[in-house]
């Protein structure tokens, strides 16, 4: 019997002779395959600028340094996300508020986060699981109705001169919601392609944003290059044209700028994102329909306002205990299919832990974690293969969930 891995990256010959391509270039590291990457990015998501990055951590953290965010300054997330969502604003120096997300949602319970927003909150990182969107019209409702509390401490924060939003759309390349990318919707959007994600790079990531009244793209741009290049006024490729070696560091900056081996990956895999996002469409539908009489919610990935990325296939059983879904995730393993859970909220990891928070204090968060099982989500599946996965997830529920 073939094992069922979760997530293994969906690699052609295309892709493996555009990486070659690169290594015989004798440009390897950021150069113009990156650049390139960076304009077909911004055209696809229909936005001005984007800036391709080592990791979506490392643009989420760039976005905050950028705005100016730094100590005394609040950013608020949500208590059920991965670490690589809050431990960002730990980086800069700001201090992280955890909201509660809703109850049988991943989304955060939006009347909470507008209590939780103070006179020191400076952004707020809405997380977009599994690439469903979030609620972008109420957020900006509660950002607009505690404006009058917002301090800015920066020329660009002045520009926005209220909490600005940077969505963690780390699985959402190609959510869309009406129509428009999460990137034309939340003042900044950050992607990653790592290599379990719908499209990758290997390692990597993005940040995108679109035009900024009374702010130049270019500046910002500019600002981004700088933090991630060690405060260097230019980058290796701008260094190497004839006569331009001249530069300056003018902040002890960090390195976490993209390769152009990982840019020519990432090119090809945005030619075949189209047709891989359709087989993610299918594979979803048809794992909804094979579950129907099961009790298990499966996460929505599409309604009549926006299209999922369908970047995980989440689903809750219901009545399930922690004891119970460990039993089921064992027994899908045995039955040569990987399964995972997403997340453990923040607050019961040992490091959030330490920091004071407390998991009572977001019960929601606990309840959404406690029989969730995401099942295998990718487009090396086989038809039987899927058929495969519902079957025996079927079975495995009845077996154990009947004791």
């Amino acid at each position: 019997m073939n094992k069922i891995p979760f997530s293994p990256p969906d690699i052609t010959e295309k892709e493996i002779e555009a990486v070659s391509e690169a290594l015989r270039s004798g440009w390897i590291t950021t150069g113009p395959k990156t650049k390139e990457f960076e304009r077909q990015l911004a055209e696809y998501l229909d936005v001005s600028r984007v800036v391709c990055l080592n990791s979506a951590t490392a643009a989420l953290e760039l976005g905050l340094r950028v705005l100016g965010v730094g100590p005394g300054d609040e950013v608020i997330v949500p208590a059920y996300t991965y670490t690589a969502s809050c431990s960002v604003i730990e980086h800069v120096g700001a201090t992280p508020v955890l909201v509660d997300i809703q109850k049988n949602h991943f989304e955060m319970d939006y009347t909470k986060l507008q209590e939780a927003i103070t006179e020191k909150t400076k952004v707020i990182i809405p997380v977009e699981i599994a690439g469903v969107p979030c609620d972008y019209e109420t957020i900006y409702a509660a950002v607009e109705a505690k404006k009058d509390l917002f301090k800015a401490s920066t020329d660009l924060q002045k520009a926005f001169n209220r909490i600005v939003v940077i969505s963690d759309s780390a699985h959402a390349m190609g959510t869309v919601k009406n129509g428009q990318s999460t990137a034309k919707i939340a003042d900044f959007a950050s992607y990653s392609f790592h290599a379990v994600k719908n499209l990758t790079t290997a390692e990597g990531g993005c940040i995108a944003w679109d035009t900024i009244p009374g702010v130049s793209d270019d500046e910002i741009y500019k600002q981004f290059q700088i933090f991630s290049l060690h405060g260097q006024t230019k980058d290796a490729l701008a260094k190497m044209k004839p006569g331009s070696w001249e530069y300056d560091i003018i902040i002890p900056g960090y390195k976490c700028n993209m390769t152009d081996i990982m840019a020519a990956i990432g090119l090809v895999q945005l030619e075949r994102y189209p047709d891989l996002l359709a087989r993610r469409r299918q594979i979803v539908r048809r794992v909804v329909e094979g579950l129907q009489d099961v009790p298990v919610r499966i996460l929505s990935h599409e309604a009549s306002d926006y299209q999922s990325s369908r970047h995980l296939l989440i689903t809750h059983i219901e009545g399930a205990s922690l004891e119970q879904r460990a039993e089921i995730i064992e027994k899908m393993a045995e039955a040569g299919i990987a399964c995972n859970v997403h997340y453990k909220p923040l607050p019961l990891l040992t490091a959030y832990h330490h920091m004071g928070f407390e998991i009572k204090d977001y019960p929601n968060a606990y309840h959404y974690y406690q029989n969730e099982v995401t099942l295998p989500l990718h487009t090396l599946l086989s038809d039987d293969d899927v058929e495969r996965i519902i079957a025996t997830y079927k079975q495995v529920i009845s077996d154990v969930m009947s004791r």
